[in-house]
């Protein structure tokens, strides 16, 4: 089997494992939950995607990796990171909630960009060294809590107000 459909299935696999750990652990866990309450694991999880970075460091990954698509990935994923911080640090309030938008919708585009720009500049698996890890393991993570983030921001505190309410009755 070619390398890159190896890739592509790996990718798949870890997409699903995570959004059904996501239906089974996370969201029962965070649904209840205010909507800031909701977000904060969440934004702290995406604090991590400065391992982006690895991207550009020389033996971590092939010197034939493509230097656009190694640059992108790795300034988009600094960037989101920052927006992570950034929202987490301002979460209370309505300035918070505009950040976590920001980081959200940044954050979505910055991860199909990386697999745009991979798929464009010819990325061979190998090429990636011991970062193969980030697109077919934690990428599948962000892009699972990427939804759900825009599913808590979309209901915003009345969907902690109703599951509350079921739990008193």
């Amino acid at each position: 089997m070619p390398t890159i459909a190896l890739f592509g299935i790996n990718i798949a696999f870890a997409v699903t494992a995570w959004a059904v750990v996501t239906a089974l652990y996370i969201w029962p866990a965070l649904r209840a939950r205010p909507r800031i309450e909701a977000l904060r694991p969440l934004l702290v999880l995406h604090a991590f995607r400065f391992g982006g970075l690895a991207f550009l460091v020389p033996g971590v990954v092939s010197p034939d990796l493509p230097a656009a698509f190694a640059h992108d990935a790795a300034l988009g994923d600094i960037i989101a990171a920052i927006l992570a911080l950034l929202s987490l640090a301002t979460l209370r309030s309505k300035v918070g909630i505009f950040l976590v938008w920001v980081f959200n919708i940044w954050g979505s585009l910055d991860l199909l960009n990386a697999f745009y720009q991979a798929n464009a500049a010819g990325l061979q698996p190998g090429q990636l060294g011991a970062a193969y890890f980030i697109p077919t393991a934690f990428v599948p993570l962000l892009l699972v809590t990427h939804g759900l983030v825009f599913r808590i921001l979309l209901q915003g505190d009345r969907a902690a107000a109703r599951a509350t309410a079921r739990l008193a009755a």
